[in-house]
């Protein structure tokens, strides 16, 4: 089950789940709002042909960072990484969905692809997966609600929760939008 505006108090009151900073509103009646941070992962298609993902990319991304007031311009079409404000850290027994806000959907934002899944035992800023499909440029600003979790309770505690040593967990305690690590599932043991 969903947890309700009630369960997501009572969640942060006990610690099972921290979000910090927390915006004095952010907890909606199934929801816990999140705000957009000044870092943004930028794509450099100039500087690749393509994309190996075998191999590691650093020159694949550079990070560009806004002012309070400066807006991030994102044109129709284009893709980069953001990340949430806050650190999001769960339990081991509560898992967190990322949905976009409805307001920013009707304007074409999308805030993620794929990475819409928060594991129990996640520690960090959350990246998020920012496109456009309108076709205007879209401005976004830091600390803006960029997306919201909803959370639910797991049936029994994980018992290899997110950042467990028998895992390959390459996100754990990230800060700033974070590039892909999926190169690692390629390299050699001892490797890095």
């Amino acid at each position: 089950m969903v947890l309700s505006d009630r369960s997501i108090m009572e969640a942060l009151a006990s610690g099972r789940l921290v979000v910090d900073p927390i915006a004095e509103d952010a907890v909606q009646p199934a929801s816990l709002d999140i705000r957009l941070d000044r870092h943004f992962r930028v794509f450099r298609n100039h500087m690749q042909a393509y994309i190996d993902i075998r191999e590691p990319m650093d020159d694949l991304t550079a990070v560009e960072s806004i002012d309070d007031d400066q807006a991030f311009v994102l044109h129709p079409g284009e893709f980069v990484l953001g990340s949430s404000l806050e650190r999001v850290k769960l339990d081991v027994d509560l898992v967190a969905r990322v949905e976009g806000k409805s307001s920013l959907g009707r304007l074409g934002l999308l805030v993620h692809a794929t990475a819409g899944y928060v594991d129990p035992g996640w520690d960090g800023q959350l990246t998020m997966e920012l496109s456009n499909v309108a076709t205007l440029p879209i401005r976004l600003y830091y600390g803006m609600k960029i997306g919201q979790l909803s959370f639910q309770n797991l049936t029994t505690p994980a018992e290899r929760p997110y950042g467990h040593p028998g895992l390959k967990s390459r996100y754990q305690g990230q800060t700033g939008p974070t590039a892909s690590r999926l190169y690692r599932d390629y390299q050699r043991p001892g490797a890095e």
